[in-house]
């Protein structure tokens, strides 16, 4: 696979990643009165755009989107229902979110880096847009910390 797709390989795993993520946590507060809920719902619109952004080049290019796999997922699912379990508070939730922006900022700049000489810049721009919306997270999060 060349550079460009594995970018954007790397952009809708996350995205889509993210959006399970963030629909998992938002049926564990389902009958919660957590002020994030409103955070979390923009979040995952957020995802939603950067997975059928990421989807479309993909499938231009005649390659399948593949997101993460079960086990990823069950992971995802049992950390959420656990942390909720012990904390449901804003704080506890913010500061789980900032920790999994913060791996995922990490990770998409590394990528960046490692592409940046050799991808198409509206590849790169995706990737870099993917990379502030997870920064801009991170600061609404702290509002909560």
């Amino acid at each position: 696979m060349d550079e460009n797709l594995e970018l954007m390989m790397h952009v809708y795993k996350t995205a889509e990643m993210g959006a399970y993520s963030t629909n998992s946590l938002l049926s564990n507060l389902k009958n919660k009165e957590n002020k994030i809920k409103h955070v979390l719902e923009c979040e995952l619109k957020e995802y939603q755009k950067f997975m059928e952004e990421s989807k479309k080049i993909l499938s231009k290019n005649d390659t399948e989107a593949k997101g993460s796999g079960l086990m990823a997922k069950m992971s995802s699912d049992m950390g959420i229902a656990m942390e909720t379990m012990k904390d449901n508070s804003d704080t506890a939730i913010a500061q789980m979110l900032v920790e999994g922006f913060t791996m995922g900022t990490v990770e998409m700049n590394s990528k960046i880096k490692q592409y940046k000489s050799t991808c198409e810049k509206s590849m790169l721009k995706l990737a870099k847009n993917f990379l502030k919306f997870q920064e801009r997270e991170i600061e609404k999060l702290k509002t909560f910390m």
